[in-house]
């Protein structure tokens, strides 16, 4: 292999690597953004509010793992895309110990 093919070579291969590194970050960057999006905005919004009481209702205030009583409602998926729009059959009622389970 002379020179210029190995030098095109490792171009080609940097090249390759700063795409990946920069579609890591922007995947990064639009990650954080939902999260802080669920988080700061859509779980402080009236349509959570009443979704959340839809949910708890539907499960007697009791914890679907352990029975005892409900004070939180759990994600058992997450909607890729518009936050909020999640199937109430996505969610479940939990006690405060198994949510913590839940997420550790």
């Amino acid at each position: 292999m002379d020179s210029k093919s190995l030098i095109l070579l490792i171009l080609i291969s940097l090249v390759a690597v700063l795409k990946w590194l920069f579609d890591r970050l922007i995947f990064i960057i639009k990650r954080n953004r939902r999260r802080n999006y669920y988080r700061n905005v859509y779980l402080q919004s009236d349509d959570w509010k009443r979704k959340r009481y839809v949910v708890l209702k539907r499960d007697n205030w009791t914890c679907v793992y352990c029975g005892s009583k409900a004070t939180q409602v759990h994600h058992k998926k997450y909607a890729k895309r518009n936050i909020g729009k999640e199937p109430i059959k996505w969610l479940v009622s939990v006690c405060d110990s198994c949510h913590e389970k839940l997420h550790s």
